[in-house]
């Protein structure tokens, strides 16, 4: 790619591990300036705040840009592109420039913005990175219905699954499709769910299977797939109002087993796909970090309150529209 900064596309749908996927390569970056693009869908910023901080030198909270409009796919031109300038701009420019779309966005949009003459001569794209949620696709939560082929057939019929629809999209954009979450899966179900996500892949694509995003950094920059890469077909309009989110102010919580036992009774009675926030316990002087999807909560200490620093729960809510926000406030105590 001669002079041009290599850049990475990490996808992949809510909860699949992108953000853990990047701490880690932060910490394994064998001394590469990164340039972290994070997108959020929701005004909370969960993922850049668990980004800092990351124990690389050459990684500091200025390398880490925050998009929060929900779907970068859909403001490539507002949004995106002037980000990517700035970073080129800069006076020590990157090694290496990451992308964290969000859980809902389209990583075809953004392939084609590296096209752009302001941007085509100065970076490319490295590789586009699916992360994938192993139990979440063998539980069958992005399985079609059957009257998938009728609607097919159907221009006429509304289609009723987003969820697989963005599943699709995200695989078929990859140039490495990370299996994640193994551990919590039998061999029979990794088994299957490979097999299910290798014919969804592009061909020539590879099928990794890992555990809490954990793989070499060799391995996941420095893919060149730029040179292979057929440009993405256009993609029809883009409908984030199937989908929407909010965020809570909660009081301190006597317990994290407490908050995880409401939350999971939440998403089991709403259509939440995707919670994730920060929490403060009584007695504790350690921020808890919260994140659920689907039926798994997972929660842990992440570093001690910053002085100044308002000691409150505060979490996303992320699921299908039309969201009971009144009754899921009630039923977390906000």
């Amino acid at each position: 790619m001669g002079r041009k900064i290599p850049a990475t596309i990490v996808t992949g749908f809510l909860g699949a591990g992108k953000t853990t996927l990047i701490r880690g390569l932060i910490e394994r970056a064998r001394g590469r300036k990164l340039a972290l693009v994070i997108n959020e869908f929701g005004d909370l910023a969960v993922d850049g705040d668990l980004l800092r901080g990351c124990g690389n030198p050459r990684c500091t909270d200025e390398d880490i840009f925050e998009l929060a409009n929900g779907c970068i796919c859909c403001t490539v031109a507002d949004d995106f592109l002037p980000t990517i300038r700035a970073i080129l701009d800069r006076p020590e420019p990157p090694d290496h420039i990451v992308i964290e779309t969000s859980g809902l966005a389209l990583p075809g949009p953004l392939i084609q913005a590296f096209d752009w003459p302001e941007v085509r001569t100065r970076v490319a794209v490295d590789g586009v990175i699916a992360v994938i949620d192993g139990p979440a696709v063998a539980e069958g939560r992005f399985a079609d219905d059957p009257d998938r082929a009728l609607r097919a057939a159907d221009q006429t019929m509304e289609h009723e699954n987003p969820l697989q629809e963005l599943y699709e999209d995200q695989l078929a954009c990859a140039d490495l499709a990370l299996l994640n979450k193994a551990d919590l899966m039998t061999a029979d179900a990794m088994e299957s769910v490979s097999g299910q996500v290798r014919g969804n892949v592009r061909q020539g694509a590879r099928v990794i299977p890992t555990a809490n995003g954990a793989i070499d950094a060799e391995i996941l920059l420095g893919l060149a797939a730029a040179d292979g890469r057929a440009a993405p077909a256009p993609h029809a309009e883009h409908d984030h109002d199937e989908f929407e989110s909010f965020h809570l102010l909660l009081p301190e919580i006597a317990a994290p087993e407490e908050l995880g036992l409401r939350l999971r009774s939440v998403m089991a009675e709403h259509d939440v796909l995707r919670v994730k926030g920060f929490a403060s316990v009584a007695g504790k002087e350690m921020r808890l970090v919260v994140q659920g999807v689907g039926a798994r909560m997972r929660h842990y200490y992440d570093r001690p309150w910053k002085a100044g620093e308002p000691r409150e729960t505060r979490l996303v809510i992320i699921g299908m529209a039309e969201l009971d926000r009144n009754a899921i406030a009630a039923a977390l105590g906000s």
